[in-house]
């Protein structure tokens, strides 16, 4: 086996994915500090995963697959979750959801047509997935915050969904200017 999967930032990233069901569970309680702390501790892992990988020299094709898709698997949790639950509006989840089927249709697409796969984000994909983690961070955490810094959530909600939806977008512009040059190079039939 691999020994680049039993690095520091792989089993960080690993045990994310451990704590999703844990976040749900509390959130099925209906435990938001219960659900923030587990949260909490996932985005912290999330943070000293790429720290470290970068530190300890051990970023791995592996880990720039996974470190993504713990992070889209906690937030699509916690976000549908909370929209199912009331505490975020549906149209918000609807939003986050299509963008990350948009990424992942287009990967896909990519992927068929080249034969490669590039899993590098984008800067407003990391803008947006930040503030979706800041976001959700606040919602589960309003019980440490005070009255006037929960009067920001519908803010918050619109910039989160503003912005998921700018890197939707900008998703759908890069893998279209990505396919055009690739298929000027490669015609079809050649």
């Amino acid at each position: 086996m691999d020994s680049r999967l039993y690095t520091i930032p792989n089993l960080l990233t690993l045990g994310r994915f451990i704590l999703v069901p844990f976040v749900a569970w509390r959130l099925l309680e209906g435990d938001l500090p219960g659900a923030f702390v587990y949260f909490v501790i996932a985005a912290v892992t999330d943070f000293f995963d790429g720290y470290l990988a970068r530190l300890l020299n051990q970023k791995s094709a592996l880990g720039a697959w996974l470190d993504p898709l713990a992070d889209k698997a906690m937030l699509l949790t916690v976000i549908l979750l909370l929209a199912d639950q009331g505490v975020l509006p549906v149209w918000l989840a609807l939003i986050v959801v299509l963008r990350d089927v948009t990424v992942l249709v287009g990967a896909a697409a990519w992927l068929h047509l080249t034969g490669h796969l590039d899993v590098s984000p984008t800067l407003g994909g990391k803008v947006a997935t930040f503030a979706e983690f800041v976001l959700i961070s606040l919602l589960l955490g309003q019980h440490l915050l005070s009255a006037e810094i929960v009067l920001l959530f519908p803010a918050l909600i619109i910039l989160t969904a503003a912005l998921a939806s700018f890197s939707g977008t900008q998703y759908v512009w890069r893998w279209t200017l990505k396919t055009r040059t690739w298929l000027k190079s490669n015609p079809p039939g050649r």
